[in-house]
């Protein structure tokens, strides 16, 4: 590097930059030529220089991602120095730099973990590129294996509220290093009990094994740590544990065959296609819960409303005045169409930003409750209205389908549940206690980790389907069975999950 170059890299003086342009206008051109070298950027992060490194990035911006013989960029230098400011100016300029891959594969969100988070970038990272949390070295640790290692708590805190708002969650969290080790065995090495039960919290699979066959159980045996021997046992019975992890293992193996199958090609269609499909999909959608308020024929009406005049029958009002067959023959297809259109549409909301696409899927999940409401009112008979409830219960499977291979929020599937489950569950149990109880298990099973959003939606729920309360609907304790049930059913499960917790 030219002398009066360094120097006034060092210094930070700008003028003193363009004085040697001045004199040689190639100055800056061999930096390019040379594949690892240290640029000028390079050493203005390394001496805190923000205006004279800013300038720099003005000139040749691809000095951000050169790495010089330590197989460091710029920004891997600025938060090893702990330069905040000249670290958040990269990121101005480049929000990608956070993803540059230096000497071993680490990235400076890695240099982040393993330093921790005293100068508080890494909130400012992760929204820089909430992707770069799957980055992973040569030899194959994430950032959630380098922040154990080093016994960052406060960053592994960080990272997994970014990573619960991805789809790969679970993915990253049982990531293997290249010696089979996941993020609860490293917890386990370390002896560190306080992560252990973060990443049994956060999903961690603790039957993953690694290269030697053994699992983070086994780790923890072989150091002879106690404690997290106890938490990583936890207060299941073994037989049980293996048999849930066996079916869970079914499961995800075959519905992961299912997804792949129907979702593979779906997932490379462009944004045009994928706008136009969606367009249809709308229209679509739009028809067939037209059918719902527009029925052929029309609907059954009483000449007058009064009971007096004999015309009144409550049971007939409002419902379809085709006959059994005709209106199967007709309502059956329309909810096939429906079903197929929504899981569609759901499918090729993968690719929107997650909160927008939550936002819609809820949205989604009210309209299929409103249509398939909707079309059950509709029925002429109780054997008509059996039959649709068959239906219903394929709209909820399909959404539990569609959580499963993560297409939808677990609030959704719960929005579907809570209204259209009391139905199939009431022709089967015919029990209001029952029912709340089913419905509150049910909801749980779905909502067990998000303790507050089953509440608030629980609450409304109840609140909704029981409005006419407020009305001066005449009443009486058998009215709230149900809802009682289902609110007991969920605190009293929700108390016992968290009582194991506090437990192990």
């Amino acid at each position: 590097m030219d002398e009066n170059l360094r120097k006034a890299t060092r210094t930070g003086k700008v003028n003193e930059l363009y004085r040697v342009i001045q004199s040689n206008g190639n100055v800056l051109r061999h930096f390019d030529e040379v594949e690892f070298i240290e640029t000028p950027l390079h050493i203005a992060a390394e001496e805190g220089r923000i205006e004279f490194a800013m300038e720099m990035m003005n000139l040749k911006p691809s000095f951000a991602r050169k790495l010089n013989h330590q197989g460091l960029s710029p920004l891997h230098i600025a938060v090893r120095k702990g330069h905040k400011e000249m670290a958040l100016r990269f990121l101005e300029i480049g929000k990608h730099l956070v993803r540059v891959r230096g000497k071993k594969g680490k990235t400076p969100l890695h240099y982040l973990c393993k330093v921790g988070n005293q100068l508080g970038l890494l909130d400012t990272f992760l929204e820089a590129s909430p992707d770069c949390i799957q980055d992973v070295t040569t030899e194959n640790r994430t950032a959630l294996h380098i922040a154990i290692q080093n016994n960052r708590l406060d960053v592994l805190q960080l990272l997994f509220r970014t990573l619960k708002r991805k789809d790969y969650y679970w993915e990253v969290v049982n990531r293997k290093d290249k010696d089979g080790n996941t993020a609860l065995h490293i917890a386990a090495i370390h002896n560190q009990p306080k992560v252990l039960k973060l990443l049994l919290n956060c999903k961690a699979d603790k039957h993953a094994t690694n290269q030697v066959g053994l699992t983070a159980l086994g780790v923890a045996q072989q150091h002879n740590n106690r404690e997290n021997i106890a938490i990583l046992k936890g207060c299941f019975i073994p037989v049980v544990s293996n048999f849930k992890r066996k079916l869970e293992k079914q499961v995800v193996k075959y519905v992961t065959k299912a997804s792949l199958l129907i979702f593979q090609n779906m997932d490379n269609i462009s944004a045009d296609d994928r706008n136009a499909l969606l367009v249809i999909l709308g229209l679509l959608l739009t028809a067939t819960y037209q059918a719902t308020l527009s029925p052929p024929g029309g609907v059954r009406q009483g000449e007058n409303t009064s009971k007096s005049k004999g015309s009144y029958d409550a049971t007939v009002l409002g419902k379809s005045v085709m006959n059994p067959s005709n209106f199967l023959l007709f309502y059956i297809p329309t909810y096939l169409v429906f079903l197929v259109t929504l899981f569609l549409t759901l499918a090729l909301l993968k690719t929107f930003p997650r909160d927008f696409r939550s936002a819609l899927q809820v949205l989604l999940a009210f309209l299929a409750v409103s249509f398939d409401e909707s079309i059950c009112d509709l029925a002429p008979t109780t054997s008509t209205y059996t039959i649709l409830n068959i239906f219903s219960g394929i709209l909820f499977l399909l959404m539990v389908y569609m959580c499963i291979v993560c297409r939808v929020s677990k609030i959704s599937v719960s929005i579907v549940g809570c209204w259209i489950f009391p139905s199939i569950l009431y022709l089967c149990l015919g029990s209001e206690i029952d029912v709340g109880a089913g419905q509150g298990l049910l909801l749980f099973l779905i909502l067990y980790d998000e303790f507050w959003k089953g509440t608030v939606l629980i609450v409304c729920y109840c609140l909704f389907v029981r409005v006419d309360a407020f009305f001066g609907a005449r009443i009486d304790l058998y009215y709230f069975l149900d809802i009682v049930t289902l609110i007991g059913c969920w605190l009293f499960l929700s108390l016992a999950r968290l009582c194991i917790m506090r437990c192990t």
